[in-house]
């Protein structure tokens, strides 16, 4: 039959109410174009990351919709009862585990196994709290099913040697205790690289061709690569010689190449030198062993005759091109050799070790190590099913009703795992504040959300805990949100952080703040005006009276005793022409508003007011209450990871339950009193009083009539 399902609505669209394990389960056949959120980091959030790293079955840091149900099919597989999801316990009745499968079985069995190495087997249900050592408890047997084997696992001290040798030729891998050890990889790898080195040694050993010298042919072979190239080079020049005698000169270097020389301070082991030939340059000329060669060359040479030449040769002070052949020739065996050493790095153990451990047992004795090891594999595979079971026992319920339906964050019944906490703010608390990695390219991205937001740095400790959040603010106004103000943020634990803007996004807020906008615009305007008009005329004064000192002091003669200037008109007419138009315009202005409002009957003047109030605010407040109706989450979130796959609407009453503006506490007794305020004078109140009598007479003046 097909699974009926409950809806509730809020934000502006229809989500689905979960209340049973059979909504849970049967969510697999809910049309996803119906899920709220398809996707969600796993960071970030207010939910066990442990939890959501079981979840997120590809380990890419994002759980997806599909990972969710997969959770949701193997904890309804294990449960008996899938309305336990509901609960969010954090323990689990071994009865309630569903054993008519084999993997069910196992994590029944293995429940069991953890409660009595905890030493208490007759217990009948299993918490995480019964967890919280397993790690430690597996990384303490011997066997844990990883497959590494530690040295310190090994109680044959033979045996121990070899472990310690091979993870000292191809590394290590680390065990669950996290001690170094090895797996079957780097088993197989050492004894690979064993074999291929004691085998190429074997292919030598008894080849004369080879091994031309016995066991110094390895040290001849070096003494000779060291000059072979060296001695190439002056056969090839005394042939170049004997081809065109005007070369020998040139190739034994110029004049000019040693008179450089000169200058230098000059070694046995100069570099420069040793470019040069190894002898002069003659046609046909031997090449001496024992003297008149290039003094940096002159040991290697010594040590080449000692070691190369008289062992094959015999006794020589000179050598011949058609010699030089020869012991090239004998050196072809073993070169070729050479280049067929197989790579690895157990060529340190040395030959007669290396051939010790190929003759023995230790391979066969590791592999079966590691063989029992991954025979408990199933084991501690249960182990860690147990507490998966736990985990989506305790989180699933939680994470779907933040997930596929809004649930928490609509119903306000707790917060939803994107809320990381409260700012105290301005005389307000945010209640929609959500952690941010990047706030550039997180704002980048929620500026389309038509919500004002303030982000803030936020840090604790002295500095060593920081973070970054993203706060929205739904009430009230925005006059004060401004960077640089400090704040309060309490997260989900209650701990305090000190908070900074940093950050804003300025969007209308809330409808009172729209409707007396204008007002504060005008307001602002006027007393910038005045600001500016008394700092020009306070600048003016300044500087007048500057200029007065300094004309004082130059002045040569005073004027006659008792003289007074005459009155010039003409300066001061332009002065007088513009205070008298002034007055005119706000007279006029003023005059006009008296006589509409004396105009009208008594009770329509506040109807007028009312309306040239609303004239002014009117459109201010429609374009608000347009954009708060459409204000919506996804691009907050989407900023974050998220894959929002609904329109999430905060209109004006839920934005309003979002934010919360500073009251005083019910049945609070407030005293008006001020010892401080600031002394109001009078007169404004008698004008006002005045004004309303004129108003009052005049109205009265005008009925008559």
């Amino acid at each position: 039959m097909t699974h009926t399902w409950n809806f509730f609505r809020a934000g502006g669209f229809d989500q689905v109410q979960l209340d049973s394990g059979a909504d849970l389960l049967a969510l697999k056949d809910l049309d996803q174009k119906l899920w709220v959120a398809l996707g969600c980091p796993t960071r970030g959030l207010e939910f066990d990351p442990v939890t959501l790293d079981l979840i997120d079955s590809d380990a890419d840091g994002h759980v997806r919709a599909n990972e969710v149900l997969e959770a949701l099919a193997f904890a309804g597989k294990l449960l008996k009862n899938p309305d336990l999801l509901l609960a969010g316990a954090d323990s689990l009745a071994l009865t309630a585990i569903d054993t008519s499968s084999v993997e069910g079985l196992q994590v029944e069995a293995s429940a069991r196994h953890i409660l009595k190495s905890l030493g208490k087997p007759q217990a009948q249900e299993i918490s995480l709290a019964d967890l919280s050592d397993i790690e430690k408890l597996m990384a303490g047997l011997d066997f844990n099913g990883d497959g590494v084997i530690c040295p310190t696992q090994v109680k044959d001290d033979r045996l121990r040697l070899v472990f310690t040798e091979l993870m000292q030729c191809v590394g290590s891998v680390s065990d669950l205790s996290g001690q170094p050890g090895v797996n079957l990889e780097l088993t197989d790898k050492f004894f690979a690289e064993v074999q291929a080195y004691t085998a190429w040694q074997a292919k030598a050993s008894n080849d004369k061709a080879i091994f031309i010298l016995g066991e110094n042919t390895q040290l001849a072979a070096q003494i000779f690569n060291a000059v072979a190239e060296k001695i190439n080079d002056y056969f090839t020049r005394c042939q170049l010689a004997a081809y065109d005698a005007r070369s020998a000169e040139p190739l034994s270097r110029s004049v000019d190449d040693y008179q450089r020389l000169a200058a230098l301070s000059l070694c046995a082991q100069n570099a420069e030198v040793a470019l040069f030939p190894l002898a002069s340059i003659v046609a046909g000329k031997p090449l001496s062993l024992l003297q008149g060669n290039n003094p940096v060359w002159q040991a290697r040479l010594d040590a080449f005759r000692n070691q190369v030449v008289q062992p094959l040769l015999g006794a020589q002070e000179i050598l011949t091109e058609q010699q030089w052949g020869m012991l090239c020739d004998k050196f072809v065996a073993f070169a070729a050799w050479q280049s067929e050493k197989p790579a690895g790095n157990v060529e340190q153990l040395g030959l007669v070790r290396l051939s010790e451990i190929h003759n023995s047992s230790s391979r066969s004795e590791i592999e079966a190590l590691i063989a029992r090891d991954q025979s408990v594999a199933a084991e501690m595979k249960a182990v860690h099913l147990v507490e998966k079971l736990l985990r989506y026992h305790r989180d699933l319920y939680k994470l779907v009703n933040n997930f596929v339906s809004f649930r928490n964050f609509f119903t306000g019944s707790e917060k939803s795992i994107f809320q990381v906490g409260t700012l105290y703010l301005d005389g307000r608390s945010c209640e929609l504040c959500i952690r941010v990695e990047e706030v550039a390219r997180h704002a980048a991205a929620a500026a389309s959300s038509g919500i004002c937001l303030v982000y803030c740095d936020c840090v604790r400790d002295g500095g060593k805990q920081k973070m970054s959040i993203a706060a929205a603010f739904t009430a009230g106004d925005s006059d004060y949100l401004q960077v640089g103000r400090n704040g309060i943020f309490y997260d989900r634990k209650g701990l305090d952080w000190d908070a900074t803007v940093v950050r804003t996004i300025d969007h209308p807020i809330s409808l009172r703040q729209s409707f007396w906008s204008p007002y504060k615009k005008l307001s602002r305007m006027i007393g910038e005006q005045l600001q500016n008009l008394a700092a020009s005329k306070a600048s003016n004064v300044e500087s007048q009276m500057l200029k007065t000192v300094v004309d004082s002091s130059k002045a040569v003669a005073s004027p006659p005793k008792g003289a007074k200037p005459a009155f010039d008109v003409g300066k001061f007419a332009g002065i007088f022409a513009a205070i008298g138009l002034a007055i005119g315009a706000i007279g006029g202005v003023l005059a006009s508003i008296v006589t509409g409002l004396l105009g009208l009957k008594f009770w329509q003047i506040p109807l007028a007011i009312f309306g040239l109030m609303l004239l002014i605010s009117g459109p201010s407040l429609a374009l608000a209450w347009f954009k708060l109706k459409r204000r919506h989450l996804a691009p907050l979130l989407d900023a974050n990871g998220w894959a929002i796959n609904a329109r999430v609407y905060i209109n004006i009453p839920f934005g309003g339950s979002l934010t919360a503006l500073a009251g005083l506490p019910e049945g609070a007794i407030r005293s008006l009193f001020d010892p401080y305020a600031e002394k109001s004078s009078k007169w404004p109140y008698v004008m006002a009083i005045a004004l309303g009598l004129v108003l009052l007479i005049g109205y009265m003046v005008i009925a008559r009539s």
